[in-house]
């Protein structure tokens, strides 16, 4: 694999000479830039062909979540932040880790092997603009098209799932179990025997309960070290 290209993002000094440290120690790896604030990385995006931006999100003029949100076709990002009520943003985006300062060299090693697995498994930029967001429902007799990141939850009845979908819900001909078997959408997850969610859409996460939209959602004890891990808690 050739070298892979990044740029750091972040307005603390200190925290950018110890991922350039680290990036600099770190075989595989090539850093082209570094950036203060997000008005500095989008000149770098322009300038460079960047691989990999270790990302900073609470910033002076653009937050990194906002910075990244205004990207049409964003390279990997790895968050990199001292605080870890923002790790549901992560997911909400794909990013490829989610670091909390002070980023040991070992943990963003970890992070580095993520990415490389991420960038292995990448299709041509062709295929991953064509992939569909969405998914057909079968449900009384037709098929609906659902923006996968407009589900809420499912729940499962019998042999059937209830699609909460926005404000509304779809009653679909697919078990729970077999939906989850063929399932391709990350953030979509089993939390309890009779639930999946969205983990983008996940407002709280209260003691055995997660809250989305107002509403209070299970978590089975089976799921929820799983659930709590894949959340960076």
């Amino acid at each position: 694999m050739s070298l892979i290209k990044c740029m750091i993002v972040d307005d603390e000094p200190i925290a950018r000479d110890i991922l350039s440290q680290h990036i600099q120690t770190t075989e595989g790896l090539q850093l082209v830039k570094t950036c203060m604030h997000a008005v500095e990385a989008y000149e770098g995006l322009h300038e460079f062909q960047i691989d990999l931006v270790f990302l900073d999100i609470q910033m002076p003029l653009l937050t990194g979540i906002d910075f990244l949100k205004s990207l049409a076709h964003p390279p990997l990002v790895v968050f990199t932040t001292a605080y870890t009520n923002y790790a549901l943003e992560g997911y909400e985006f794909n990013v490829a880790d989610y670091l909390l300062k002070p980023i040991t060299y070992e943990r963003f090693l970890q992070a580095v092997q993520k990415v490389k697995s991420r960038m292995a498994g990448l299709k041509t930029k062709e295929e991953v603009i064509q992939k569909p967001h969405y998914i057909f429902i079968k449900s009384n007799g037709k098929l609906i098209k659902v923006d996968y990141r407009d589900i809420l939850y499912l729940r499962a009845d019998g042999d059937f799932t209830w699609f909460k979908v926005q404000q509304k819900e779809i009653f679909a001909s697919v078990s729970l179990k077999d939906f989850e078997e063929n399932n391709t959408y990350p953030s979509l997850v089993r939390i309890h025997r009779s639930f999946m969610v969205n983990l983008a859409r996940i407002d709280a996460v209260k003691g055995n309960m997660v809250e989305i939209n107002k509403e209070d959602i299970p978590i089975g004890s089976i799921y929820r070290t799983a659930l709590l891990k894949t959340m960076g808690m």
